[in-house]
C-alpha cells in the first residue's frame, strides 16, 4: 500500500471512530429503553438499518453531493430525534414504577425504538458516507473498508452503551448532548451552504 493510500485510510478510520460512536449512542439509548429481552433485537435491527442506509447512500454519493440543503434537512431530522429522546428521558425519570420493590423505568415498544433509530440513521449514515467519500475520492476499496469498519464499530459500541445505560442512567444525558452537538453542526453547515447559494 502506497503512502497516497495509507493517509486516506488513516483519515477514514479516525472519521469512523467519531461518527460511528454517535450512531452507536442513538442505538444504545433506544435499546436501553426497551425491555431487556428485546435489546439484542433492537441493536441488531439498528445496526442492519445503518448498514443498509450506508450502502444505499454510498451508491448515490455523487448525486447526494449535488443536493443543496440535504445536510440541513439531516440535521433537523436529528434534532427531532434529540427532542424525542429528551422527552423519553424526562418521562422515565419522572414516572418510575415499582416492580418487586425495585424501580423500573418506563419502556417503549420494539417498533418505536427501531423507528427512532432509523430516523437518526438517515441523518448519521448520510454524514458518515459523505465524510468517507470525501476522503476516499477515487479509492473505492478504502470507501468500502470505511463503511464496513463503521458498522463493526457500531455493533460493538451500541451493545456496550446499552449495558452502561442499564447501570448508570445518567450517562444517557451525556449521549444526548453528543447527538445534539452533531445535529447543531449539521444544521450550521447546511445553513451556510444555503447562504452561500443565496449570495451567488
Amino acid at each position: 500500500m502506497s503512502l497516497d493510500q495509507l493517509l486516506p485510510l488513516i483519515q477514514v478510520i479516525l472519521v469512523d471512530l467519531m461518527l460511528a460512536a454517535d450512531n452507536a449512542i442513538v442505538i444504545g439509548l433506544a435499546a436501553a429503553s426497551v425491555p431487556a429481552a428485546l435489546r439484542p433485537r433492537v441493536i441488531m435491527l439498528g445496526i442492519a438499518a445503518a448498514a443498509v442506509l450506508r450502502i444505499l447512500f454510498a451508491l448515490v454519493t455523487v448525486q447526494l453531493l449535488q443536493i443543496v440543503g440535504l445536510v440541513l434537512v439531516g440535521g433537523l431530522l436529528l434534532l427531532w430525534v434529540c427532542w424525542k429522546l429528551w422527552r423519553e428521558l424526562r418521562n422515565s425519570s419522572n414516572s418510575v414504577e415499582t416492580v418487586d420493590g425495585e424501580p423500573s423505568a418506563q419502556t417503549k415498544s420494539l417498533g418505536q425504538a427501531v423507528f427512532q433509530i432509523i430516523v437518526a440513521d438517515v441523518s448519521m449514515s448520510l454524514d458518515n458516507v459523505l465524510a468517507v467519500a470525501g476522503i476516499a475520492r477515487d479509492e473505492p476499496v478504502i470507501m468500502v473498508f470505511g463503511l464496513v469498519l463503521s458498522v463493526a464499530l457500531m455493533a460493538f459500541a451500541a451493545t456496550l452503551i446499552a449495558r452502561l445505560l442499564e447501570r448508570y442512567s445518567w450517562i444517557a444525558y451525556i449521549g444526548l448532548a453528543v447527538i445534539l452537538q452533531v445535529a447543531a453542526f449539521m444544521i450550521w453547515e447546511g445553513s451556510r451552504e444555503l447562504l452561500v447559494l443565496a449570495r451567488a
